[in-house]
């Protein structure tokens, strides 16, 4: 647990401080060597060998870079960041369910290998979309969902969420990550806060509700990766995060959330 603690506290720290203090050229190179490590480890979960997941994870990368280079600057309103986002969002909304309650069922290494960029591309030019104190806001989200439903599951938990994939997840701590969701969104909309200028008498319905979709597709995400890693055979998607896994391991949740959240700010901002 020391460990665990530990690593999480210096990714944390070094994620800050390349997001606010890093030019945004760099910044871009960093998430590209994100989605490059994450890549490979999908390769490997995908069953390529060595050096195919090697070069998938390379090729990610490139894709990421080319698109992020031919759109610059991003933008999520734009028509073809505003595609590949709402993209995204159809397959974690719709694709994914379907997905996870048929079951993976041994799916081809071509299709794990086309369903990993869907998930690491877009999300990485999400990122790259949202201004430093945007991004911030949704990746709090996400690690808010989380924290609480890893605490409020294991105080409440009973009742399985998906025990064929995850059997550590149960439908108390996804209310228990609802729950702080929704605290944490009124608390970012409040007068004075980051999006209290945005946040208006009915307009707070939606924004509540979107907020508890970002939730749930965080959780989506989460469960997602966990049956991608139970179809290769995997507990975790890499060990390069002591106490962590893979980097995959880390994003898992991100990489469902960022494009949806990305559409939702440019919605909240232009209203």
């Amino acid at each position: 647990m020391l460990v665990r603690v530990l690593t999480a506290a210096v990714l944390l720290a070094a994620f800050l401080a390349a997001l606010f203090l890093l030019d945004r050229t760099w910044f871009a190179g960093l998430v590209g060597l994100v989605i490059a490590a994450a890549g490979h480890e999908w390769g490997r979960l995908a069953r390529l060998p060595a050096a195919g997941a090697l070069l998938y994870g390379a090729a990610a990368a490139a894709l990421y870079g080319a698109l992020a280079w031919a759109w610059h600057p991003l933008a999520a309103g734009d028509g073809p960041e505003a595609a590949t986002f709402v993209a995204a969002a159809l397959f974690w909304l719709l694709v994914v369910p379907i997905w996870l309650k048929r079951g993976l069922a041994q799916p081809s290494a071509a299709l794990l290998a086309l369903t990993g960029l869907v998930v690491l591309v877009p999300a990485g030019l999400a990122a790259l979309s949202l201004a430093p104190a945007q991004l911030l806001l949704a990746l709090g989200l996400v690690w808010i969902a989380d924290t609480a439903a890893y605490l409020a599951g294991r105080a409440f938990g009973r009742r399985k969420l998906a025990p064929s994939i995850s059997p550590g997840k149960t439908w108390e701590g996804a209310a228990g990550a609802a729950g702080a969701t929704l605290i944490y969104a009124i608390i970012c909309a409040l007068p004075g806060a980051p999006l209290g200028a945005y946040v208006q008498g009915a307009g707070w319905v939606a924004y509540l509700a979107v907020a508890t979709l970002l939730c749930a597709v965080s959780i989506a995400g989460d469960l997602f990766e966990s049956a991608v890693k139970r179809q290769a055979g995997a507990k975790d998607s890499g060990a390069l995060l002591p106490g962590h896994g893979g980097v995959l391991d880390r994003i898992d949740s991100i990489t469902s959330t960022l494009p949806i959240a990305a559409l939702s700010l440019h919605w909240i901002a232009s209203r």
